[in-house]
Protein backbone atom coordinates (compact mmCIF):
# COMPACT_ATOMS: atom_id res chain seq x y z
CA UNK A 1 0.00 0.00 0.00
CA UNK A 2 1.03 4.17 -0.66
CA UNK A 3 2.68 6.00 2.12
CA UNK A 4 -0.50 8.19 3.01
CA UNK A 5 0.43 11.93 2.48
CA UNK A 6 -0.47 14.81 4.51
CA UNK A 7 -2.26 13.07 7.53
CA UNK A 8 -2.39 16.44 9.78
CA UNK A 9 -5.48 17.20 7.29
CA UNK A 10 -8.75 17.45 9.30
CA UNK A 11 -7.15 17.42 12.80
CA UNK A 12 -9.18 19.82 14.81
CA UNK A 13 -6.97 23.11 16.10
CA UNK A 14 -6.36 22.62 19.94
CA UNK A 15 -7.66 26.15 20.94
CA UNK A 16 -10.04 27.41 18.17
CA UNK A 17 -10.04 30.04 16.99
CA UNK A 18 -5.86 30.12 17.43
CA UNK A 19 -4.49 33.85 18.06
CA UNK A 20 -2.11 32.73 15.12
CA UNK A 21 -1.88 29.71 13.45
CA UNK A 22 1.17 28.75 10.78
CA UNK A 23 1.49 25.34 9.01
CA UNK A 24 3.39 23.28 6.71
CA UNK A 25 2.88 24.10 2.82
CA UNK A 26 2.87 21.66 0.28
CA UNK A 27 2.32 17.60 0.97
CA UNK A 28 4.57 14.99 2.78
CA UNK A 29 4.22 11.34 2.60
CA UNK A 30 4.27 10.04 6.06
CA UNK A 31 7.41 7.67 6.80
CA UNK A 32 7.41 6.06 9.99
CA UNK A 33 9.09 2.44 11.51
CA UNK A 34 9.10 -0.56 8.64
CA UNK A 35 6.76 1.35 6.24
CA UNK A 36 9.47 0.10 3.71
CA UNK A 37 9.39 -3.71 5.65
CA UNK A 38 12.69 -2.79 7.00
CA UNK A 39 12.22 -3.26 11.13
CA UNK A 40 13.90 -0.15 11.90
CA UNK A 41 12.08 -0.20 15.74
CA UNK A 42 14.59 1.17 18.14
CA UNK A 43 16.70 2.75 16.45
CA UNK A 44 15.42 4.29 12.84
CA UNK A 45 13.07 7.09 13.92
CA UNK A 46 15.76 9.99 13.03
CA UNK A 47 15.72 8.38 9.60
CA UNK A 48 12.26 8.39 9.21
CA UNK A 49 11.72 12.01 10.11
CA UNK A 50 14.52 12.33 7.81
CA UNK A 51 12.39 10.55 4.92
CA UNK A 52 9.08 12.63 5.83
CA UNK A 53 10.97 15.83 4.74
CA UNK A 54 13.17 14.78 2.21
CA UNK A 55 9.48 13.67 0.56
CA UNK A 56 8.04 17.13 0.68
CA UNK A 57 10.70 18.30 -1.25
CA UNK A 58 9.22 18.92 -5.16
CA UNK A 59 10.73 16.17 -7.97
CA UNK A 60 13.52 17.18 -9.63
CA UNK A 61 15.14 18.76 -6.88
CA UNK A 62 18.93 17.08 -5.89
CA UNK A 63 20.63 14.88 -8.68
CA UNK A 64 22.62 12.17 -6.57
CA UNK A 65 19.46 9.82 -6.20
CA UNK A 66 17.65 7.22 -8.58
CA UNK A 67 14.53 8.64 -6.53
CA UNK A 68 12.73 11.11 -4.74
CA UNK A 69 13.47 10.28 -0.87
CA UNK A 70 16.75 8.30 0.24
CA UNK A 71 16.33 4.69 2.00
CA UNK A 72 17.93 4.10 5.12
CA UNK A 73 20.98 2.24 3.71
CA UNK A 74 21.61 5.23 1.41
CA UNK A 75 21.29 7.48 3.84
CA UNK A 76 24.24 5.90 6.40
CA UNK A 77 26.05 5.41 3.33
CA UNK A 78 26.06 8.86 2.57
CA UNK A 79 27.10 9.53 5.60
CA UNK A 80 30.15 7.46 5.49
CA UNK A 81 30.93 8.75 1.92
CA UNK A 82 30.88 12.67 3.58
CA UNK A 83 32.86 11.43 6.22
CA UNK A 84 31.27 11.94 8.96
CA UNK A 85 30.41 8.32 9.93
CA UNK A 86 32.97 5.74 9.78
CA UNK A 87 32.63 2.34 7.55
CA UNK A 88 31.24 0.36 10.48
CA UNK A 89 28.22 2.76 10.28
CA UNK A 90 26.40 1.38 7.79
CA UNK A 91 24.67 -1.46 8.05
CA UNK A 92 24.20 -0.69 11.52
CA UNK A 93 21.59 0.23 14.23
CA UNK A 94 22.81 3.29 14.94
CA UNK A 95 20.69 6.85 15.64
CA UNK A 96 20.99 9.71 13.51
CA UNK A 97 19.81 13.46 14.55
CA UNK A 98 19.12 16.85 13.46
CA UNK A 99 23.02 17.47 12.22
CA UNK A 100 22.86 14.63 10.26
CA UNK A 101 19.77 15.05 8.77
CA UNK A 102 20.92 18.57 7.64
CA UNK A 103 24.25 17.10 6.36
CA UNK A 104 22.24 14.50 4.13
CA UNK A 105 19.90 17.61 2.72
CA UNK A 106 22.66 19.13 1.68
CA UNK A 107 24.47 16.10 -0.19
CA UNK A 108 21.31 14.73 -1.67
CA UNK A 109 19.86 17.87 -2.77
CA UNK A 110 22.10 20.86 -2.34
CA UNK A 111 19.63 22.10 0.21
CA UNK A 112 20.91 23.26 3.55
CA UNK A 113 19.61 22.65 6.73
CA UNK A 114 19.40 25.11 9.61
CA UNK A 115 20.32 23.39 13.10
CA UNK A 116 18.63 25.34 15.83
CA UNK A 117 19.79 24.14 19.16
CA UNK A 118 17.58 24.91 22.47
CA UNK A 119 19.26 24.27 25.72
CA UNK A 120 16.13 23.68 27.63
CA UNK A 121 12.40 22.34 26.65
CA UNK A 122 11.60 25.22 28.83
CA UNK A 123 13.32 27.44 26.52
CA UNK A 124 11.11 26.54 23.08
CA UNK A 125 8.73 29.00 23.80
CA UNK A 126 12.13 31.43 22.41
CA UNK A 127 11.43 29.47 18.80
CA UNK A 128 7.84 30.08 18.60
CA UNK A 129 8.36 33.75 16.13
CA UNK A 130 10.72 31.35 13.81
CA UNK A 131 8.17 28.37 13.33
CA UNK A 132 5.25 30.93 12.56
CA UNK A 133 7.78 32.70 10.21
CA UNK A 134 8.84 29.31 8.75
CA UNK A 135 5.58 27.81 8.30
CA UNK A 136 4.22 31.09 6.96
CA UNK A 137 6.77 31.57 4.66
CA UNK A 138 6.02 28.37 2.95
CA UNK A 139 8.86 26.16 4.97
CA UNK A 140 8.36 22.41 4.98
CA UNK A 141 8.50 19.81 7.81
CA UNK A 142 10.78 20.31 10.70
CA UNK A 143 12.85 17.86 12.41
CA UNK A 144 13.05 17.84 16.18
CA UNK A 145 15.68 15.97 18.53
CA UNK A 146 16.82 15.52 22.05
CA UNK A 147 18.44 14.21 24.56
CA UNK A 148 16.90 13.42 27.55
CA UNK A 149 13.83 13.40 25.01
CA UNK A 150 15.29 11.77 22.27
CA UNK A 151 12.25 10.34 20.30
CA UNK A 152 12.69 12.63 16.91
CA UNK A 153 9.76 13.83 15.49
CA UNK A 154 8.44 16.26 13.15
CA UNK A 155 6.86 19.57 13.73
CA UNK A 156 4.31 20.95 11.14
CA UNK A 157 3.02 24.20 12.34
CA UNK A 158 2.24 26.46 15.56
CA UNK A 159 -1.00 27.60 16.81
CA UNK A 160 -1.00 29.97 19.37
CA UNK A 161 -4.40 30.69 21.41
CA UNK A 162 -5.47 34.35 22.83
CA UNK A 163 -4.67 33.10 26.42
CA UNK A 164 -1.30 33.09 25.66
CA UNK A 165 -1.01 28.54 25.11
CA UNK A 166 1.09 27.07 22.53
CA UNK A 167 0.96 23.98 20.88
CA UNK A 168 3.10 22.59 18.07
CA UNK A 169 1.57 19.99 15.39
CA UNK A 170 3.76 16.83 16.07
CA UNK A 171 4.49 13.82 13.65
CA UNK A 172 5.45 10.97 15.17
CA UNK A 173 7.36 8.00 12.92
CA UNK A 174 7.19 5.68 15.59
CA UNK A 175 4.25 3.80 14.64
CA UNK A 176 5.13 0.62 13.28
CA UNK A 177 3.37 -1.18 10.57
CA UNK A 178 2.66 -1.44 6.76
CA UNK A 179 2.18 1.95 4.67
CA UNK A 180 -0.86 2.73 4.64
CA UNK A 181 -1.96 -0.13 7.18
CA UNK A 182 -3.94 3.07 9.50
CA UNK A 183 -6.14 5.40 7.80
CA UNK A 184 -5.76 9.31 8.25
CA UNK A 185 -8.31 9.20 10.75
CA UNK A 186 -6.76 5.88 12.83
CA UNK A 187 -3.71 7.97 12.62
CA UNK A 188 -4.95 11.04 13.95
CA UNK A 189 -7.05 9.35 16.88
CA UNK A 190 -3.59 7.52 18.60
CA UNK A 191 -2.18 10.59 18.23
CA UNK A 192 0.72 9.55 15.56
CA UNK A 193 0.02 13.08 14.52
CA UNK A 194 -1.23 15.25 17.29
CA UNK A 195 -1.10 19.02 18.47
CA UNK A 196 1.22 19.09 21.86
CA UNK A 197 0.95 21.72 24.01
CA UNK A 198 4.41 23.28 24.66
CA UNK A 199 4.36 23.21 28.34
CA UNK A 200 4.44 19.28 27.82
CA UNK A 201 7.70 18.93 26.36
CA UNK A 202 10.31 17.89 28.81
CA UNK A 203 11.57 21.22 30.41
CA UNK A 204 15.10 19.39 30.67
CA UNK A 205 15.74 17.95 27.90
CA UNK A 206 17.69 19.81 25.42
CA UNK A 207 16.13 19.84 21.67
CA UNK A 208 17.48 20.77 18.30
CA UNK A 209 15.47 21.64 15.32
CA UNK A 210 16.38 21.16 11.80
CA UNK A 211 14.96 23.73 9.48
CA UNK A 212 15.13 22.68 5.75
CA UNK A 213 15.91 25.80 3.68
CA UNK A 214 13.24 25.42 0.98
CA UNK A 215 9.82 26.97 0.53
CA UNK A 216 7.21 25.35 -1.26
CA UNK A 217 6.82 27.73 -3.89
CA UNK A 218 10.31 26.89 -4.96
CA UNK A 219 13.01 28.98 -3.70
CA UNK A 220 15.68 28.50 -1.59
CA UNK A 221 16.30 30.56 1.36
Amino acid sequence: MPLLSDVHLGLPLPDPPPRRLALVSGSYRYYHYSCDGVDDRGWGCGYRTLQTVCSWLPPGVGKTLPRRVPSLQEIQNALVEIGDKPASFAGSRDWIGTVEAALCLDHFYSIPGKVVHVPHGRELERELEALHAHFQGGGGPVMMGGDRDNSSKGLLGVCSSPEGRHHLLVLDPHYYGWAGSLTREELQAKRWVHWRELALFEAGSFYNLCFPQFRAKGCLV
